[in-house]
C-alpha cells in the first residue's frame, strides 16, 4: 500500500510539473514622447497664427529662449526618446524523468532625437519653423 501512495504521489507531481512549467513571455518597454511629431506641428503651428500661448499649450516650455539677429524671438525645442524591446521565447517540457528545455531571446534599441525651432514675429505669432528629426 505505502509503494502504491508513493508511486501515485510521484506520478501526480510529475503531472503537475508538466502542467505548470513552460513559458513564453514577450515583453516591450517603450519610452517615447509623442509631442515632437510632424504630424503634430503640422497640426498645431500656422506661419502668423499660432501664438507663443498657443505653442505653450501644444509643447510646453521650450528648452532655449534666444532671439536672432533681427531681434525675433526664437524658441528652440529638443526631445529625445529611446524604445528598448526585449523578447524571449522558451518551452520546457516534463515527461517523468526526461526534459527538454530550448530558449531564445533578444535585445534591440533605437534612439530618435526630433528638434523644433519656431521663430516668433513683433505681435507674438509663429513667422517661421523648422523640424528635424534622426533615428538611429
Amino acid at each position: 500500500m505505502k509503494f502504491f501512495l508513493k508511486t501515485v504521489m510521484g506520478i501526480t507531481i510529475s503531472f503537475m510539473l508538466v502542467l505548470l512549467t513552460g513559458c513564453s513571455s514577450p515583453q516591450k518597454d517603450s519610452t517615447t514622447d509623442t509631442t515632437l511629431t510632424q504630424a503634430n506641428i503640422q497640426l498645431n503651428l500656422k506661419k502668423g497664427e499660432t501664438s507663443q500661448a498657443d505653442v505653450l499649450g501644444a509643447f510646453g516650455a521650450p528648452n532655449i529662449i534666444t532671439t536672432d539677429g533681427a531681434g525675433n524671438e526664437v524658441w528652440s525645442y529638443q526631445k529625445n526618446s529611446m524604445t528598448a524591446t526585449s523578447s524571449s521565447d522558451g518551452y520546457y517540457a516534463t515527461i517523468i524523468l526526461a526534459g527538454i528545455n530550448s530558449s531564445k531571446g533578444g535585445y534591440n534599441q533605437s534612439t530618435k532625437t526630433a528638434t523644433l525651432i519656431i521663430k516668433f514675429d513683433d505681435d507674438k505669432k509663429v513667422k517661421d519653423f523648422k523640424f528635424m528629426s534622426a533615428n538611429f
